[in-house]
């Protein structure tokens, strides 16, 4: 039980990475908020699954692209459980589409989808944890795209580089106050999201991939929960990639 005792609020916390996420931390004992965007009955579902198992869990709606709507996530979050020690900055869009094609609202939705509300819930969560005195753990997803770019992803790229200059800058000011702020970056992960992508393409993009394979959301959860306890308590600013070796 590595988060025993420990409060976690994950953004986008419904399904895919956000969801294995959420069922991680809190099979390793943290109390967890799960925000969702716009699908409650799934987030109902999740949160059923870990009080299911003997978890402690609930969802908050909230568009954490919105800033007055991420302070009051974080505040309810805390009016809730008392206290906030993990924020995993999850919530994530795509509009995948050649730059030249590429619409402002594409770009518009993306960034501030992807790398505002990451400014938005820090925002919110850095105050209280100072406050707390106890330090605080800030895991921000970002994507190996934002570190070797891919075609069709000016837009999402740019977002997840954003994060990781942000997390890095974030790291030095907060650091004196016991909270880290490190960032994953997953590479091609199977999710329902990309169930449905042809097989070939799948097949074509394993032989930039080392292991051979994509990953596992499940893998993600095992990086954000070893970065969220104190095993990880003397690391800040970091960027570890979990993508089979395609961003090496």
């Amino acid at each position: 039980m590595l988060l025993e005792g420990k409060v976690a609020v994950v953004t986008g916390g419904s399904r895919g990475i956000g969801r294995a996420i959420v069922e991680d931390l809190a099979a390793n004992g943290a109390k967890v908020v799960v925000n969702y965007h716009s699908n409650a009955d799934a987030a109902q579902e999740v949160v059923a699954g870990i009080v299911a198992n003997g978890g402690t869990a609930v969802a908050i709606q909230a568009d954490v692209s919105n800033f007055d709507a991420a302070q009051e996530l974080i505040k309810s979050a805390i009016s809730t459980y008392g206290q906030l020690d993990i924020l995993v900055n999850n919530a994530g869009t795509t509009r995948d589409t050649l730059l030249m094609m590429m619409k402002e609202e594409q770009w518009d939705v993306v960034l501030a989808t992807n790398l505002k509300s990451v400014f938005n819930c820090c925002k919110a969560a850095t105050r209280p944890m100072v406050r707390r005195r106890n330090g605080g753990r800030i895991i921000n997803i970002s994507s190996v795209s934002g570190i070797i770019g891919q075609p069709g992803q000016a837009n999402y790229a740019a977002s997840k580089a954003g994060i990781i200059g942000f997390s890095k800058s974030l790291a030095k000011e907060i650091g004196s106050r016991k909270i880290t702020v490190n960032v994953v970056a997953p590479g091609f992960v199977l999710t329902d999201l990309t169930a449905d992508l042809d097989a070939e393409l799948v097949e074509q993009s394993l032989e930039f991939i080392p292991l051979g394979r994509w990953g596992d959301a499940q893998e993600i959860a095992n990086a954000v929960t070893f970065l969220a306890s104190d095993k990880a308590s003397y690391i800040t600013g970091e960027v570890l990639q979990v993508d089979g070796g395609i961003g090496i």
